[in-house]
């Protein structure tokens, strides 16, 4: 068990909604990241839990994938909360720009939010009565942040860093660099003092030296062939959509993949168009088998039950 300052509480989710950071001190409530979507009621009720009777001062978003933010719209309908987001996603955040924006891109959903203000690499917070450096962390995402508070050796390092590996590396399926700065935020987290990391998914951790070897070496991997980032990627965002539907046609996750363009790129990275339905029958049959995430009878896609 990972002890945390008193003032940290992280509501654990699982690969639907990313891990939120509850931080509390006299001064401020602050929630980082929210989930998504469809977990939007039950973020609500477990900040409301925590909380009692006590508002949600301030969101704080890593960054703008919809597993993490997804939960914004709601908390500020509850709360007359503050919400900061990265500097660079503002214009597309206020101009509500879908082609900018990630969700239809891969097949998901955000409600829309509002902002207060933006961060950036080399801002101070003061979240849990504890001083937190924000980060930049491009590679799975060129607007990605992360929060390192010294003095307490912490690090949320959103999709950065997980105990085993890091989030899909989504620039490269578009033409655009992702595994050079991937290495460098890893080259980066390996510079700091660094005892404990609360990760965007899966349980906080110790041992950063050894997640950090593991996390270099798949990154060694992926440059090798490219292909394996989007084979990876388009197997991530088809489970991620089941998780979330539960239940999909063949001829549906199909479309979808016509209709999605990070889906699309990645699905060209790997073959032709018109050998599509192939690689997709492929993708889904290797992710049922026993103990996989999905089930299939050929014709319907069935998330497992939890």
């Amino acid at each position: 068990m990972i002890a945390l300052p008193p003032s940290i509480r992280v509501f654990e989710r699982g690969w639907l909604s990313s891990n939120n950071v509850l931080l509390v001190d006299d001064a401020s409530a602050a929630l980082v990241d929210t989930g998504y979507a469809s977990h939007a009621a039950q973020t609500v009720a477990l900040v409301r839990h925590a909380l009692g009777t006590r508002p949600l001062d301030l969101i704080v978003n890593t960054h703008l994938h919809s597993d993490h933010c997804g939960g914004n719209a709601q908390l500020q309908a509850t709360w007359p909360c503050r919400t900061l987001i990265p500097s660079t996603e503002a214009d597309a955040v206020r101009e509500w720009d879908e082609s900018r924006l990630t969700f239809h891109a891969t097949g998901q959903f955000c409600e829309r939010f509002a902002f207060s203000d933006t961060i950036e690499p080399g801002r101070h917070l003061t979240l849990g009565a504890l001083d937190w450096e924000v980060l930049g962390a491009p590679g799975h995402d060129p607007h990605s942040l992360m929060l390192y508070c010294a003095g307490q050796k912490l690090l949320i390092s959103a999709d950065a860093l997980w105990e085993n590996g890091f989030g899909v590396i989504f620039p490269e399926l578009e033409g655009e660099s992702g595994f050079a700065e991937q290495q460098a935020v890893l080259e980066l987290i390996g510079t700091l003092d660094v005892k404990t990391v609360i990760p965007g998914h899966g349980a906080p951790f110790a041992g950063v030296n050894a997640a950090l070897d593991r996390a270099l070496s798949r990154v060694a991997w992926l440059r090798a062939d490219p292909a394996r980032n989007a084979k990876n990627a388009l197997k991530v965002l088809i489970v991620f959509k089941l998780l979330d539907a539960r239940t999909l046609s063949f001829e549906a996750l199909l479309r979808m993949l016509d209709d999605a363009s990070v889906m699309r790129a990645a699905a060209s990275m790997l073959k032709p168009r018109s050998a599509w339905p192939t690689l997709l029958r492929e993708l889904i049959e290797g992710l049922a088998v026993e103990n996989g995430p999905l089930q299939f009878d050929g014709e319907q896609i069935t998330a497992r039950a939890d």
